[in-house]
């Protein structure tokens, strides 16, 4: 994302609680112990207010086909762009959106071109986008989420260690009187974390401008549910974001709960306070038959970065039905369903906790299905969206069986105003899909074969 505005003022330093830090200290000489033997605790030690993902930026080579693919592939509306059109000579960013899902789609324009009519963007490099491009192909470059003070949280997290990309700059809108306020600190390789924060509540950012009379469609998505990363080494990225962010685990996995007999990786899942920012992390296993997948990603990706993100939405079935329509007519495409035996052996591993009707459109469109003491996960996974075999899409449905119901005020606000509320469910139940990793290895696999690649 690139804006125009000015430095904003830091607050005062808030005090900070004597158990903030905790989960980073916690994780210090961490050692793996699997998903069996994990004991979840959530020590409620951020430190400093985080509420949700607020949006993702993609950073593509034409911004226009990519916006354009995305929206048809996932259903989702043009709502704000900043072009040329626009008197914005330095890039293309086109805005996207089903429910509290966000997504912007930014391409460089041309370095050479005359640009002395326009106002150049605060702390966008076009050299620096390109650059990004080279290396990765089209990438997320940043997950924005929502914090009380952005200008704060930059201040303490690269107070305790977190790497500034950009200091807090805040973007005004003349016509409400409203302003956000940005910052952002390195994530892992070129993806950064984003920190939002203000009272705005129009289209993305001030300055962007809205698109009004663009078609909105909508297959039912409604917000990011996590996003995973890639890193070569996991305990000293782990590390880093307990440290400067102050988050704790929240499930852990080796090769023995998610690998085949050829392949496999670790993963930690990194949480806020309310677990509803779910980050895991993965890094490749070596001295396998063959290489892991995770290591795969980072030779394409060439470094670390975003994996996949998962997409959540409250009927799975009514939104894959509309993607699979899709899939072949410029849409995504979707990894070969399990076996037939997955399918009968269902009933016997999940028992009542779906219908007989929900079984039967599992099998009829692919899902995956596992579950935990709160909940069911139904998932589905999208073969790799470019050329490059990096990265993908998850479809998920949570069926709760616990949830956290919004307050009447919530209940009331505005859709926009909604944003900040928290979501009524227990984050990241029904889990990760545990049970699910060996057929994902599985596919995964074979797809890398059928590319050559691995």
């Amino acid at each position: 994302m690139a804006v125009e505005g000015k430095p904003a003022n830091g607050a005062a330093a808030a005090p900070v609680a004597a158990e903030q830090g905790s989960a980073g200290q916690q994780l210090l000489n961490k050692k793996l112990v699997g998903y069996g033997n994990f004991q979840r605790h959530n020590p409620q030690s951020d430190l400093f207010p985080m509420h949700k993902f607020h949006h993702v930026e993609l950073w593509c080579g034409d911004a226009t086909t990519t916006s354009c693919r995305f929206g048809y592939g996932l259903g989702l509306g043009l709502v704000a762009k900043s072009d040329q059109s626009t008197g914005n000579h330095h890039y293309a960013s086109y805005v996207m959106q089903s429910g509290d899902l966000v997504m912007a789609f930014t391409a460089p324009l041309s370095i050479k071109a005359d640009k002395s009519q326009s106002m150049p963007p605060v702390e966008y490099n076009q050299e620096e986008a390109y650059a990004f491009l080279k290396a990765h192909g089209m990438a997320v470059r940043a997950f924005g989420i929502l914090v009380d003070d952005a200008a704060e949280a930059y201040r303490i997290s690269t107070s305790r260690g977190g790497v500034g990309v950009r200091p807090p700059v805040t973007c005004a809108d003349a016509a409400t009187g409203t302003s956000l306020t940005f910052s952002e600190i390195k994530l892992y390789g070129d993806c950064v974390l984003r920190f939002v924060s203000g009272d705005y509540e129009g289209a993305y950012i001030p300055g962007y401008t809205v698109v009004a009379d663009a078609p909105q469609v909508s297959y039912g998505l409604q917000r990011i549910d996590h996003a995973v990363g890639n890193v070569p080494e996991l305990i000293p990225q782990v590390e880093y974001m307990a440290k400067c962010l102050g988050w704790h685990e929240f499930a852990e996995f080796t090769s023995d709960d998610v690998g085949t007999v050829d392949s496999g990786l670790n993963s930690m899942v990194m949480a806020n306070n309310n677990e509803m920012i779910l980050l895991p992390v993965n890094e490749p296993t070596v001295g396998t038959k063959r290489k892991s997948q995770i290591q795969t990603y980072l030779e394409q990706n060439e470094g670390a970065g975003l994996q996949h993100m998962a997409l959540k939405t409250n009927d799975i079935v009514a939104t894959m039905k509309e993607m699979r329509a899709r899939s072949h007519l410029g849409g995504f495409d979707f990894m070969p369903p399990p076996s037939a035996d997955y399918y009968r052996k269902l009933p016997e591993k999940v028992g009542d906790k779906l219908t007989a009707q929900q079984y039967k459109a599992v099998e009829e469109l692919g899902l995956l299905v596992d579950f935990d003491g709160q909940g069911v996960l139904l998932q589905i996974f999208t073969k790799p969206l470019g050329d490059r075999p990096t990265v993908f899409f998850e479809i998920i449905e949570r069926l709760c069986s616990v949830t956290d119901k919004p307050s009447p005020a919530e209940e009331t606000a505005s859709p926009r105003s909604r944003r900040a509320a928290v979501p009524d469910e227990v984050g990241g139940c029904g889990g990760f899909g545990k049970g699910n990793f060996s057929e994902l290895f599985k596919s995964i696999e074979r797809h890398e074969t059928n590319l050559g690649i691995n």
